[in-house]
C-alpha cells in the first residue's frame, strides 16, 4: 500500500468516519463540537492531498482509486447520521436526498466511463459545490447544540446549515446533469459505432 503522503490524508479520511459516528452518536453540545471540527479536518486533507501530489508529483492509481471512495464515505456517513439522528427537518431531507442521489449517479458514470477507457473530469463547479457541501455538513454536525457550547447560542446554526445543503443540493444538481450529459454523449457515440459496424460484419463472406 502506497504510504506516500497525499495517500495517507486521504486514509486518514477513511479512518475519520468511524470516529465521526461514535462522536455524533454521543449527543452530547462537546462531541458535536468534536464531530464538527473532526468533520472539518477531514475535509480539508480532500484539498490538500490532490495539491501536495500535484506539486510533488505524486498521484498513482492508488490514490485515483481511493480518493473518491473517500469522499463519498465521509459525506454518507455525514448525511446518514444528520437524518438519522434527527438533526434535520423534513426540508432539510431533501437537499440531503438529492445529494446522495447524485453521488450514486457520478459513482455510476465513472464506472461506466471508466470500461470505455474516458475519464470524468471534475469542474471548477463541481469543486465549489464540494466546498459548499463540505461547509453545510459541518455546519450541521456542530449544530444548535453544538454553537450553545462554544457561547453562539443566538445563532441559527441549524438553520444556516440547512440553507447552505440546499445551495450544496442546487449545485449537485448542475454538476450531476453535465456529468449525466457527458456519459450519455459517449454511450451514444458507442451505439453510432457499433451500429456503424455490424453490417459491416453481417456482409462479410
Amino acid at each position: 500500500m502506497p504510504t506516500d503522503l497525499p495517500n495517507l490524508l486521504t486514509l486518514a479520511r477513511i479512518v475519520a468516519v468511524p470516529l465521526l459516528v461514535l462522536l455524533a452518536a454521543l449527543q452530547t453540545p462537546w462531541g458535536d463540537v468534536a464531530a464538527c471540527a473532526l468533520f472539518s479536518a477531514a475535509a480539508i486533507t480532500d484539498y490538500f492531498d490532490g495539491k501536495i501530489a500535484r506539486e510533488r508529483q505524486l498521484t498513482s492509481a492508488f490514490g485515483r482509486m481511493l480518493d473518491p471512495i473517500a469522499d463519498k464515505l465521509l459525506v454518507a456517513a455525514a448525511l446518514m447520521l444528520l437524518a438519522g439522528l434527527g438533526r434535520l427537518s423534513l426540508l432539510g431531507l431533501l437537499p440531503a436526498i438529492v445529494i446522495m442521489l447524485r453521488e450514486i449517479l457520478v459513482s455510476g458514470l465513472r464506472e461506466y466511463l471508466a470500461s470505455l477507457a474516458v475519464g470524468l473530469p471534475v469542474t471548477r463547479l463541481a469543486k465549489w459545490k464540494t466546498g459548499v457541501q463540505m461547509t453545510a455538513l459541518g455546519v450541521l454536525l456542530a449544530g444548535d447544540s453544538g454553537a450553545g457550547a462554544l457561547g453562539l447560542g443566538l445563532l441559527p446554526i441549524g438553520a444556516l446549515g440547512e440553507l447552505l445543503l440546499w445551495l450544496a443540493a442546487a449545485l449537485t444538481l448542475l454538476t450531476g446533469w453535465d456529468y449525466l450529459r457527458a456519459g450519455l454523449r459517449h454511450a451514444g457515440q458507442q451505439d453510432s459505432a457499433r451500429a456503424n459496424a455490424a453490417p459491416k460484419e453481417l456482409s462479410r463472406p
